[in-house]
């Protein structure tokens, strides 16, 4: 487990789980919002997003996690050899968008973007949110499982899932 993609919808605990998991492992963690927004919070320039993209692919280790733009979320599941994917029930996502929205009133949350609203971020997650099934569905588990033939495969689907896999990886 050298090259880790984690990702799911908004909300899931992915830059939780993700961080927690880097200092468990030592590996360097490159949450995505970091190479895909300036400190401002508005988007960062497309080529300067595959640059930064491709030279964490190209690094000997690495856990990114987010989905960014299809076709470097394709890059990022070819290039790992592990491959998270936080399937939680959206309900639970709409719950985690909101807590962190709330909690973000009075502390930015670990590892946001500087400078970016808690409560744009937020909102932007709702609207994600809203169109996911038609992205995180059967049809995508399905191609997850071709791609995953020869790499590690976890989906966790429950917040005990998600609470047991962190406490594992702090043994690794």
């Amino acid at each position: 487990m050298k090259k880790i993609a984690v990702f799911g919808k908004p909300g899931s605990g992915k830059s939780t789980l993700s961080r927690q998991l880097s200092a468990a492992t030592g590996i360097p963690l490159h949450p995505l919002d970091s190479i895909a927004y300036q400190a401002n919070g508005e988007r960062v320039e497309r080529a300067r997003y595959d640059e930064a993209h491709a030279a964490i692919l190209a690094s000997d280790a690495w856990i990114i996690d987010g989905l960014g733009p299809i076709d470097s979320f394709n890059q990022r599941l070819a290039a790992a050899d592990t491959l998270i994917y936080i399937d939680l029930p959206y309900w639970l996502s709409y719950w985690f968008v909101t807590k962190r929205l709330i909690k973000g009133v009075a502390v930015t949350p670990e590892g946001w973007p500087e400078g970016s609203s808690v409560l744009k971020g937020s909102l932007q997650s709702y609207q994600v949110l809203k169109k996911c099934p038609a992205f995180w569905n059967a049809a995508f588990m399905e191609k997850l499982e071709e791609i995953a033939h020869d790499k590690t495969l976890e989906v966790i689907r429950s917040k005990r899932e998600l609470a047991h896999f962190v406490a594992n990886s702090t043994h690794t």
